[in-house]
């Protein structure tokens, strides 16, 4: 129906166009532009707009796809329109009409011809389908239960990561059902809103650390329940906390392991009446009735009146208005941070104590260590414009004491601060006598001195070294992603060189199928140059600067012809490190550790993917300050884009080693050894619903990696040929999973074409249709 009807447009288009000449001769057209009939075409227009993403009733109801074809379609039919009204000027009013109703006839095919394809939204049955949805009755009650703070999850979380509301709902529900990024960001786009993994990260990031906020807010309820100081009051200050440094700036003066703060001596003293009734009924208050002579801390009236400055000091700095106040006079402030070299480096300089001394006496600082930090010495910046590696960089030179940093803030908030405080938010509700408003004044001065202002600097340096470490991780999962995605080299015979000195370059010859051909080391750095290149002849080449040049030279003089030899450098870090591992000893158990690194050096030209999956990220040497960040939060952030790289480019099952399966969303290394045993003892996998007889292959689980898993046909008739015939037919026995207290699971035996392609088998039933 929908490609039906343009057919006998062309001839209406065409008669019409025969009238256009005959336009410019009516004296009537400088008038057109004032009638309102170009204008008349607009609402017809717009309503075929509003109607056109019902149109295609195949669509799975897709209110994203709908919303963005919409849009899409909005600006094209009206860049038509805008063009069809400058025509008007100059075209007779009916061709110009008929002009315009047969170009948003083209507009109307073209978008469903290029935009069809965002149609198939059809594998998340029973879900949203990237529309705002409320989450089930069930879920979010379970969630408020779990967190039970004084805050929205959802709400916050959007805030924090600038993701829509319903995006961060559907993300958080996914999550609770334990589904993987790269299966969240393949096969459930509609539901996230089409963010890449990177910005799946960020989100599950900020929901795990404002669960773990929820987390420890409950634990501290509970311990300061136990001990008897709990007061609702507190207890809602508590829930209101949104980070782990405000819950710790509420926390810190109930701690046990804490001294006891004024203002809980003043309160344990009997003096927090006396507070209350200054700030309620001053004209009442008479400070004389709370001194006791002979009591520490009541024995005059000077000491009573520094008693309730406390107290009223404490209730300043707990106070949400206040410091949300004082946060808001800081973000109209230029707020700077400043590093210089601390009096003790100075001293160990001149002293210029050796390393031994000093790793004797626990200091890790020498002359070289405080040279590196001479940027630093006398460094200031703005707090808005420094540098994530800036920030980094004074934080380990912090903590080697070799600098001194301070937070710097304007003198004119704590004018405003004051000036606000006792005007307004803390001004008596009656009459105060001037001694009892000198006791709020210098309240208000020691709160923000005390307490306040370091409240304000640890902020902003939670906040900078937060920011910096998670520009850190991004940076390095950025450079890891590239090196990880570099196209292979296929088909041709590879000399690893792992070049070195005293030791020699140790030489490594593969096949085009990664197999060890060879291995020998050569003294490239010595006289007997000739000799050592007439033995890299006798290797038979298959198909540091200094051996670099050495290997280039030959090659320009056609030492290896008639071979058609070149050479590229790929980087060697972690080469080393891998090549004494559990992995490497098993991969390679009669091969010296020294060519195992050369063997490393070639795979990784032939295949960088399957080779860099068995090094440690930290070990490849494309990150900066990774010794200064969370481990725990790099460990999670590489290991996510690991698994990300791996599942989008997918596996093929029945080679690919152990190592790479363990990568595979939905997969870990049980289930990868559990596989790599099905493998050999059956035999190859003829389809991925064989997968579901692996010990450990649970539902979530297959759900999970079957996409990203492929079931190559060549691959599988190398092995079938290769294979005795006994052992080829041995995967076509196996129909049902045996286990204790399991029931059998039946598997098609046949060969499914969709089995190599990123299809995932839940969308098996609309390809085939």
């Amino acid at each position: 129906d929908e490609w039906g009807p343009p057919e006998p447009k062309p001839k209406a288009k065409t008669a019409k166009r025969t009238v256009e000449p005959k336009a410019p001769k009516e004296p009537k057209a400088p008038k057109v532009p004032k009638e309102p009939k170009p204008r008349a075409p607009r609402k017809p227009a717009a309503e075929r707009k509003t109607q056109a993403p019902k149109r295609p009733k195949d669509s799975g109801s897709s209110g994203l796809a709908g919303t963005r074809r919409k849009k899409v379609e909005d600006k094209r039919v009206s860049f038509i329109v805008s063009e069809a009204h400058q025509a008007d000027r100059w075209a007779d009013e009916g061709s110009s009409q008929a002009e315009l109703r047969v170009k948003k006839e083209k507009v109307k095919e073209e978008d469903f011809t290029f935009d069809e394809p965002c149609l198939k939204k059809q594998k998340t049955s029973g879900a949203c389908l990237g529309q705002p949805t409320a989450l089930p009755s069930s879920e979010a009650q379970s969630l408020r239960n779990e967190l039970n703070m004084n805050w929205n999850m959802i709400q916050l979380l959007s805030t924090l990561t600038c993701v829509e509301q319903w995006v961060c709902l559907n993300v958080v529900v996914l999550l609770r059902e334990e589904n993987t990024v790269p299966f969240m960001v393949r096969y459930r786009k509609e539901m996230i809103n089409h963010m890449d993994a990177d910005a799946v990260r960020d989100v599950q990031m900020v929901y795990e650390e404002l669960c773990s906020v929820a987390k420890k807010t409950q634990s501290v309820i509970q311990t300061l329940k136990k001990d008897g100081v709990l007061t609702t009051e507190l207890e809602q200050n508590l829930r209101s906390c949104q980070s782990a440094n405000e819950l710790d700036h509420v926390y810190s003066p109930y701690k046990k392991g804490s001294k006891l703060t004024k203002a809980r001596r003043a309160k344990a003293l009997g003096l927090e009446g006396a507070a209350t009734a200054l700030m309620e009924t001053p004209h009442s208050l008479d400070l004389r009735a709370f001194v006791k002579p002979g009591t520490e801390g009541l024995s005059s009236v000077e000491e009573v009146a520094t008693g309730v400055e406390h107290i009223l000091a404490d209730m300043i700095a707990k106070d949400p208005d206040t410091l949300t106040y004082v946060k808001t006079l800081c973000e109209k402030s230029i707020v700077t941070i400043q590093s210089s070299v601390s009096k003790s480096a100075l001293k160990d300089k001149e002293q210029g104590k050796s390393v031994s001394d000093q790793k004797k006496k626990g200091e890790p600082k020498n002359p070289q260590d405080i040279d590196k930090f001479q940027l630093y010495f006398d460094f200031t910046s703005n707090i808005q414009r420094i540098q994530p590696h800036q920030t980094l960089a004074i934080n380990r030179g912090e903590s080697l004491k070799i600098l001194t940093v301070k937070v710097n803030i304007p003198d004119s908030v704590k004018s405003d601060f004051t000036r606000w405080c006792i005007n307004s938010r803390w001004r008596p509700k009656t009459f105060a006598r001037e001694e009892l408003n000198a006791i709020i004044r210098n309240a208000v001065e020691d709160s923000y001195k005390r307490l306040i202002l370091p409240f304000l600097t640890r902020g902003y340096r939670t906040k900078l070294t937060s920011a910096a470490e998670k520009e850190s991780i991004a940076m390095f999962v950025r450079n890891l992603r590239q090196r990880l995605l570099v196209g292979p080299v296929r088909g041709c015979v590879i000399m690893g060189v792992d070049p070195g000195f005293t030791h020699g370059c140790k030489l490594a010859v593969l096949s085009p199928t990664s197999q060890i051909l060879h291995t020998d080391v050569v003294y490239l750095n010595n006289p007997g140059q000739q000799r050592e290149a007439d033995k890299l002849l006798t290797i038979k080449v298959y198909s540091c600067r200094e051996t670099e040049s050495f290997f280039s030279d030959l090659i320009s003089r056609r030492y290896f012809h008639p071979l058609d030899v070149s050479y590229c450098i790929t980087s060697e870090a972690g080469a080393s490190i891998y090549s004494v591992s559990p992995e490497a000893v098993k991969e390679m158990p009669d091969l010296d550790p020294n060519l195992r690194s050369a063997v490393s050096i070639g795979r990784r030209v032939q295949d960088p993917l399957a080779e860099l999956v068995k090094i440690d990220p930290k070990h490849i040497g494309i990150g900066t300050y990774q010794h200064d960040v969370s481990a725990g939060a790099l460990k999670a952030a590489l290991g996510g884009v690991v698994q990300e790289c791996v599942s989008f480019v997918g596996v093929d099952i029945n080679i690919c080693s152990e190592i790479l399966m363990r990568h595979v969303a939905g997969l870990n290394a049980g289930r990868a050894r559990s596989i790599a045993e099905w493998r050999k003892k059956k035999g190859p996998f003829i389809n991925r619903e064989q997968l579901k007889l692996v010990k450990g292959m649970g539902p979530k689980s297959y759900q999970q990696c079957a996409g990203f898993i492929r079931i190559n046909p060549q691959t599988l008739q190398s092995i079938k040929s290769s294979l005795q015939p006994e052992a080829a037919a041995a995967p076509e026995k196996s129909t049902a999973k045996k286990g204790k207290g399991k029931t059998g699971v039946s598997v098609p035996n046949s060969f499914n074409p969709l089995d190599q392609t990123c299809i995932h088998p839940e969308s098996y039933h609309v390809a085939q249709r």
